[in-house]
């Protein structure tokens, strides 16, 4: 049987790199989806290539920074889809890169309405759905920056701290309601942020060859998993894949 068979899940930031990758998986189980991303392009090319598979899919465009577009797409999964089962909170901006001291504060704001308060956008607009419904699994993409320090990095990293500690509130707010939250730390993944930050050659991180890093495909099962029972136990937890032990319930290694 497969693992998301009957299940409804929203993924934000779907148009490449983890966020695609779920979503190709995620349909391979047999889920629903509805597609977010802030350009139809991505989202819409993806969202016909799926179907052609079988998959039940639909794309929207979404900007995670405004909570009335995150809620409308909400509106518009549970009743498309009948519910929403899950959502994928993944959406999220590097930029910008580089000191504090020389940053521009228009772009720094940005990082922090896409990557903080995108999440709290998702949580605000989720939580009421799967609470009436008592059942429902949030996952926000979390990131070794939101607890170490790295140069030219300070909206990302505190955005992704905020991040995480949205996640903690959360599963202390809603654990009694059957509502499972948790956040994915993914480690570093080849995507186009990665490119991005190469080409800044700022921080130890930029120094890496591409291919020290993981594939889009780990992640993309992790998801998939956090989202069966499987994971239940580890509900208000960032679940890191550097971890091994974690790395062989997934099936990864």
């Amino acid at each position: 049987m497969s693992l998301l068979a009957g299940k409804s899940i929203v993924i934000t930031g779907a148009g490449r790199g983890i966020g695609a990758a779920t979503a190709e998986a995620m349909a391979a189980e047999g889920a629903s989806l509805l597609l977010l991303a802030r350009k139809a392009e991505g989202i819409t090319e993806l969202a016909t290539r799926l179907r052609r598979t079988g998959a039940r899919v639909e794309a929207m465009t979404c900007d995670v920074a405004e909570f009335s577009q995150v809620q409308a797409a909400l509106t518009h999964a549970r009743e498309m889809l009948g519910a929403v089962d899950a959502l994928i909170n993944n959406a999220a901006v590097i930029d910008p890169i580089g000191p504090l001291a020389a940053t521009d504060p228009a772009a720094w704001g940005t990082a922090i309405d896409i990557n903080l308060k995108g999440v709290y956008h998702g949580l605000r607009a989720a939580l009421p759905i799967m609470r009436a419904r008592g059942a429902g699994v949030i996952v926000n993409i979390g990131s070794g920056a939101a607890h170490n320090p790295l140069e030219g990095w300070s909206a990302y990293c505190a955005s992704k701290a905020g991040s995480h500690m949205l996640t903690r509130c959360a599963h202390l707010e809603n654990k009694g309601h059957g509502v499972r939250v948790f956040s994915l730390s993914p480690g570093t993944v080849a995507t186009d942020m990665q490119r991005r930050i190469k080409a800044s050659g700022i921080n130890p991180v930029s120094q890496m060859d591409f291919s020290q890093h993981a594939p889009v495909t780990a992640p993309a099962r992790a998801l998939v998993w956090l989202c069966t029972e499987a994971a239940a136990d580890l509900a208000g937890q960032e679940v890191s894949l550097r971890d091994p032990a974690i790395r062989a319930r997934i099936g990864l290694d």
